[in-house]
Parts: structure tokens; sequence; C-alpha cells
């Protein structure tokens, strides 16, 4: 049977709240990443030209060859229960809710809208990995249309002329630095957002567009991309007869790596149907982003039969995603697009003829503005009233006003397009959806384009809380740059320089002080609360050979005036990051093993104990762990026979044994000894798994408390233990099953802060188990549940 999703508070069914995460990252980068300008103080523009993707590389580090749907649904399914376990024994540890803190203002991927043909200035939005949202003033603001519980990764989004709606999960836009997350299926809502029924697809990984017949509403194309790292599956054009309740493949895909990625339909003609055909296949070491089932097809008798559409348009391999669109007032004008197998822009076509022939528009690389990454884009729209003006999606909104013969540039808006709908309802009125989130223009795209006013789905690598006041945050979020949020919960977030926002961190002491980075280690430090005047830190004024995606910036919680950063080397400055001195040798295994791919030899992570500032752990991509007792006089490796040899995630150090630290790995263990949490007892010598118990999925950030607790946020939630592990319980309810990327504890206030990557920022304040203390013995490998866990046993 399938399952239904109710907004609001409730179980819901394992299959319906899986988010699974089966699809390649995205990166996204500044013009500095192609040397335009300095990466810390530049605006957000688009994703980088390598394929550095570093969130799937943490995934794979394990070896695996692909991010396994049934490895997530597996993890969902134990967080479930584990949530469930902790309501019935732990009730204090389930019943606080998550808060959303923030930020409303800023926004993230938006890759489908759907305009409600009913109601006034209603429009539904699909964001890459936050779920549906409804806006009821035309974009101005957005409220949940999505279970918080359920996948948050979307494709699409359609609605009949009825009001009935459609979410197609999965994103279908893979990519380097970031993730794209997976879906289970189609789902429909007839009651605009308030409940869903998922109704088939559950296969597809990926939907990346709806079409509904004008003239029979209950006949629905969907173009299912499949996944990204397993051939096969259902792949694509999938049609519906019934309104939703059962699906047929229409047009079979040319090979078992083809997806599709287009499906338009003749509104004075049904019968006749377009399709966009797209060969992808994400490897641990490569990436194919097109190939020899690239295509454009075309069906005159409502999708029965297809006939691939090639005069005047390229029938060699070297093709990678198509867009494909049809002007709406004069359904014989088609317009098409192609990127090469490896990325850059190739060629624009036209057609006048329905499709019968083609001819190649004079349209160049710098006109579409596809940098070399045109598999991010892929799509094109048509002014429903005017044949001849088009847009093109790209890096930057193109567009063209003479048919496709030439493009300018539409400024205004974010980097990255996705989607461009009109409003029929108000003339001249076009909604549009970027990395950046959700614009409007009121002069049919032209310009005067205006952004959302709370848009609160972004997706976030980081966050910081300043310790003189948990209410002072910064985050660092992807292609949305380094954030300031120092005006309260609900309050507006402020930019404050970076690319991609990654880790930014407030001064323990100074709150006016905030260093922020951009990725590989572009850093900069700014007295102005993040604004400038900046002071750059990076490869100029530190030793490295290598940085990480997210370079590990760090005070010394023992002098605020001590910090790290680490590339393939450890710096520190005693000067409040002014200036720098390398303490250690590379503690890598070496260089990249790609030089195409993910740069692997690079710190991931570094803690200082906070009783002892010559004591510090490091953690790197490649599985090692070291420490060092004397400030970098020597550096002692972790025998590594004793851990999981995955990507360390986060290393933490107890707030008052400087021997007891904690670290958390990155991919799956799927039926193998591999640990996700480990503990030390002994400064480093000897570790030991005490994460039995967790669901199976990626830790990404540890955090010890003072009263004998011990925090971890995953791909599938957050969850508490003991100082010493064991029984493991969930942690608060109402938190979106988006990933966790990081956690921040503020001890005086109990108040633990959670980055997740599509819902923001969210805060809760951790229970206080009575039993729980620092006299627990902690060098007992067996105490620790004993009077901390249990003495939060619901009454």
């Amino acid at each position: 049977m399938s399952p239904t999703l109710v907004r609001g508070r409730r179980a819901l069914p394992v299959a319906a709240a899986l988010a699974l995460l089966t699809a390649a990252a995205l990166t996204t980068s500044t013009p500095s990443a192609r040397g335009e300008e300095s990466l810390a103080t530049s605006s957000p523009t688009g994703p980088m030209e390598l394929p550095a993707e570093w969130m799937t590389a943490q995934r794979l580090s394990d070896g695996s060859t692909n991010l396994s749907a049934a490895k997530y649904a597996k993890a969902r399914g134990e967080a479930n229960r584990l949530a469930a376990r902790t309501r019935s024994v732990y009730r204090p540890l389930a019943d606080g809710d998550w808060r959303f803190f923030g930020p409303g203002n800023i926004g993230g991927r938006v890759v489908d809208i759907a305009v409600d043909p009913q109601v006034t200035d209603q429009i539904f939005i699909a964001a890459a990995s936050g779920g549906i949202w409804r806006s009821a003033d035309a974009g101005a603001t957005f409220a949940p249309a999505w279970p918080d519980g359920g996948t948050q990764s979307m494709g699409a989004v359609a609605m009949t002329t009825d009001g009935v709606l459609f979410a197609g999960t999965g994103e279908a836009q893979p990519g380097g630095g970031s993730i794209t997350f997976g879906g289970d299926g189609v789902y429909r809502s007839r009651d605009r957002g308030r409940t869903w029924q998922r109704v088939g697809l559950e296969n597809s990984h990926a939907i990346a567009r709806f079409a509904i017949d004008p003239g029979d509403q209950d006949r629905i194309f969907a173009a299912a991309a499949g996944n990204l790292f397993v051939p096969g599956g259902e792949r694509g054009v999938y049609l519906s007869e019934d309104g939703g309740d059962t699906w047929r493949q229409a047009l079979a895909p040319p090979n078992a790596t083809t997806g599709a990625t287009e499906v338009v339909i003749d509104p004075r003609n049904p019968n006749r149907v377009y399709a966009a055909m797209w060969d992808h296949l994400r490897e641990p070491h490569q990436r194919t982003y097109g190939g020899p089932g690239s295509s454009l097809w075309r069906s005159d008798d409502g999708g029965r039969n297809w006939q691939r559409m090639t005069n005047g348009l390229p029938t060699d391999a070297d093709q990678g995603r198509w867009g494909l669109a049809l002007a709406p007032s004069d359904p014989d004008r088609l317009y098409a697009y192609v990127g090469t197998a490896l990325g850059p822009f190739r060629a624009f076509y036209r057609s006048d003829d329905g499709g019968d022939t083609w001819t190649q528009t004079p349209v160049n690389a710098n006109q579409a503005s596809q940098s070399t990454f045109s598999w991010w884009f892929g799509k094109l729209f048509v002014d429903p009233a005017d044949a001849n003006h088009v847009f093109l999606t790209g890096v930057n909104l193109r567009r063209s006003t003479d048919g496709a013969r030439s493009f300018g540039n539409v400024g205004g808006v974010h980097a990255d397009q996705h989607v461009l709908r009109w409003d029929p309802k108000v003339p001249g009125r076009a909604y549009l959806g970027n990395d950046g989130g959700f614009y409007r223009s009121d002069d049919n795209g032209v310009g005067g384009w205006v952004k959302s006013t709370y848009e609160p789905y972004t997706q976030f690598y980081t966050v910081d809380v300043a310790e003189t006041d948990p209410v002072l945050k910064v985050g660092g979020a992807q292609d949305n740059g380094c954030n300031r949020g120092y005006s309260g919960v609900g309050g507006p977030w402020n930019a404050i320089g970076c690319g991609d926002g990654l880790q930014v961190i407030i001064h323990p002491e100074n709150p006016n002080i905030v260093f922020g980075c951009s990725q590989y280690g572009s850093c900069y430090r700014s007295e102005n609360a993040g604004a400038a005047p900046r002071q750059s830190i990076g490869p100029g004024q530190t030793t490295s050979d290598r940085r990480n995606w997210l370079t590990p910036l760090q005070f010394d919680p023992s002098d605020p005036n001590v910090m790290y950063y680490a590339g393939n080397v450890v710096n520190r400055s005693t000067d409040n990051g002014r200036t720098w001195t390398a303490i250690s040798p590379d503690l890598t295994g070496g260089g990249p093993n790609d030089p195409s791919g993910y740069p692997w030899g690079t710190i991931t992570t570094i803690a200082a104990a906070p009783t002892d500032g010559d004591k510090l752990y490091v953690g790197t991509d490649d599985g090692r762990l070291w420490w060092t007792d004397d400030l970098g006089g020597t550096w002692n490796r972790v025998d590594p026979a004793q851990l999981p040899g995955t990507w360390v995630t986060r290393v933490a150090v107890h707030p008052s044994d400087a021997n007891i630290a904690y670290a958390t790995f990155s991919a799956f263990r799927s039926g193998s000894d591999r640990a996700h949490v480990m503990m030390t007892r002994d400064g480093g010598r000897t570790w030991t798994d005490i994460g039995r118990g967790l669901p199976d999925a990626p830790v990404n950030s540890v955090v010890p408390t003072s009263d004998g607790l011990l925090l971890v946020g995953t791909d599938v939630g957050v969850f508490v233990s003991a100082w010493n592990g064991g029984e493991w319980a969930s942690l608060g309810a109402e938190l979106p099953a988006a990933a966790v990327m990081y956690l921040r504890y503020h001890e005086p206030t109990r108040q633990l802060t959670a980055a997740t990557f599509g819902r923001g920022v969210h805060d809760l304040t951790v229970p206080r188990c009575p039993a729980a203390s620092t006299r627990l013995p902690l060098r007992d490998p067996g105490a620790g549940v004993v009077g901390v866990l249990a003495s939060c046993r619901a009454a």
C-alpha cells in the first residue's frame, strides 16, 4: 500500500520518511575559482570546473562504488526505530522540539515551480533538499507544503488545472562539491500540499520534470532521470492516464545509463510529445556526463511510439545534457541546446517545423553562460506570448529577443538558474528559481527581479554561535556564502562574503571578530562581525600543499588568541589569526590520486584540548588520526589497524580530560566492523568503537558536554549517548529529515544548534539528566549508560 504523508508531528511509515542520498555532489564557487577575484570577498556564482566532490567523496571513502538508496533506506529505518524507543524509554530526551532559528531571507536551490491555476498569487516550489513550499503572496514568503519527516530531496513539482499537486522526489542535477539527494518516487496531493500519497516510480531515483495534457488532466508524463551511480531502474519517460494512480513506461532509454530530463506536450496537439534523454554515470573516480544515449525524441501518437530527432542535430556520442523547450504561442517552434560529454556548452538549435528539421543558431559558449558544467542547468523557457522571447539557464540568466540568434544577460539575480515560469493569471509576471532561491519579475522577466523575503530552505555546511550570546550565529552555506544571523530567532541574516560558505567562526570573547572561509581554505578575518575590512587568510599566509574543500579553522578553547588552520599541514597562530606558523609535517598519505577528481590528502578536522594547550588531535580525509602532546614537537599516528580507514569528519576533546577524545567517520559500515564513532581514553594511543547502536549512516559532528552526554549529528538525525557510548537515543522532535552537517553546543545555556543541508539552522535545549555528572568512571569502557541516559527514563 502506498504511504500517505501528512504535515505535522506524527509517526511516518519508514518508506515515506526516507531521505535517500544516492546522487553525486554539486560544487559551487565564485569567479575567483576561475582566477578572477579573491574568494574571501566575492559573491556566490556557480559550480567549480573540477569535480571536487567533497560530500560524495566522504560517503564513498569506504571503497563503495555507489551511494546506495538501500543503505539510506536502512539507516532511516534504524533512525525511526531509535526515535520510537526513545519516546518509549527515554521520554525526556524525545520531548523537546527543535526550533527553527533561521535564516528566512537567504534561500537555497529552487529546482521547479508550479503556478496554481485557480488561486490568485499562489505558487508551489520544489527546493533541492528542502521539500515542497507554498506561497500565497506571489512568492514574497513561503510556508511548508511537505512533511518534515518525508524525503526532502526534490526534482519537480506540477499542478493540474483542477488543483491536484504532484511532487517528483530526487534531484536530477548531479554535480561536484556539495551533494544532491535521491528520492523515492512520485507523490500526489489532492488538498494543495496538506497531505500526500506516494503513487509510484519508487525506483526512479530522480524526477526531472512533469508534463500535464492541457485537455486531459488525468494524462501526465514524468521524466525519470534514474540513479546516477547504478544503471537500470525506472528510467525514461513514464505516462499515467488515470491521474497518477498507475504509470507505464512510454519511452524506454537507449541504454541502461540514460534517463529522461525533459518532457514537453504540444498544447495544440497533445498527441505530439517531446523528450530529452541524458546518458550519465558517476563512478568513484570518474564521471561520464554524456554519451550515445543523450538525444531528443518525438512521439506523434500520444507516447506510444517515438522517433529520435536527428535531421540537423548531432548524432555522435559527444553529447551531454540537452535543454528543450516549445513556444506555447507557436508550438511548431522548438529550441534546444546541448553540452559536450565533458560539460562545456556545445551548440544551440532551433526548429520551425515541430522538430522535422533543425538549424544550428550562432549562439556561442560565452552567450550561453554554461561554463564547463552545462549538465548543471539543462533547461530552456519560452515566453508564452512571444515565440522569439527565449530564456536560457546557465550561471547567469540569458535572454534572447530574436528567436535564439543571440543572447544577452539578465541581471539582478543570484547565479545558477534552474527554472522559469509565467503566471497566466497576471500578464507579464514571471517566477525564477536558482541556487539563491526564488525571484519574481513583473516585467516579463526582462528585469525588476525581486527576491523572496522568507524562504527557509538554506543548505548549510557549518554553524557557529557566540559564547557571549548564543542568539548570535554565523554559518557557511552552499553557493550562498558566509552568513551572519545576529538579529535573533526569525531575524534577517546578512551575507558576509565568501563564495560557497564553509567554516565560519566567532571569537569566543568578542563577537565582532568573525572568521569566514570559502572553499579550499580561502578565509578572512574581520573585526566588523564579518563585514569589510577583511584580512585574508589562506594559501598566501599559511603553509600547505593541499587544502580540503572545508578547510578546518578553529580556536584553541584554552586561549582565544591561539588558532589552528590546516591544509595537509597544521598551522598555528598566536595573535588571533593575523600571522601563522606551520607546526607539523604533511599528516596525510600524499597528494591527489585523481588529478581531475577530489584532491585527496588533506586534513579535515583539528581539535585542541580545553585543559591542555599542548594537546592536539587531527583527522584526515584518508582516514588517519594523529595526536601531539607537545604542540607539534612530536606527532604520533594512531595505528591504522584500530581505525575504520574512512574519512574523519570531526574530532572533539573531552571538556575536562585532555586524554579523552572522540572521532567521527563518514561512509557506511554496511555489515562490516567499521566504526562511526570512536573514543580514546589514553591520549590517542588506543581507540575503541562506541558507536554501535547508531543508524548506519555517516556521522558528521560530535560534541561531549560537561555533564556526561555525547551528542552526534548524522545524515539521518541527531543522537545522544553517554561519554563512554553504550546505548544511543534520538534527541528531540520536529527536526526535518535533512542531513545534519554540523553541531554547536553552548554549554552555559545547554543550547544545541544544528546546521542542516536544506532546512536551515535549528536549536534545541538539551535536557539535563539528573544523574549525569563528571563522576562517571570514564576510563571504564563498561560505564556510561547507567546513571546518565538511565536518569532520563520516562516516568
